[in-house]
């Protein structure tokens, strides 16, 4: 079983896409990034799919604001709490992100 928690880390980590679209953009750094846990509930029906939410992230590097762009609610629900944990880097103003969660069985 630690080793499909392991494999799912694994998938999740390479599924994350990072993107900083908008006025002004410009990088920022990651300083707590947590990866999603698969959902009970999503493993036991082997739920499978992608979330992928734009995010507002404040001078001050936390999350301002979440958007679900699209996902299945199990696990936009995973991503949503785990999104609580993440900080960025300070910056000078706000910036968004759009961020690519991939989930398997």
């Amino acid at each position: 079983m630690k080793t499909r928690q392991s494999v799912a880390k694994i998938l999740l980590t390479m599924g994350l896409g990072l993107g900083v679209p908008g006025l002004g953009a410009q990088t920022r750094k990651l300083l707590n990034s947590p990866t999603p846990t698969y959902p009970e509930t999503a493993r036991q029906f082997r739920l499978s799919g992608v979330v992928k939410v734009q995010l507002v992230i404040a001078p001050d590097g936390q999350i301002k604001e979440v958007k679900v762009i699209g996902g299945h609610p199990v696990l936009v629900s995973a991503v949503q709490d785990t999104l609580k944990n993440w900080k960025y880097a300070p910056a000078s103003g706000e910036t968004t992100a759009t961020l690519v969660f991939n989930f398997h069985p």
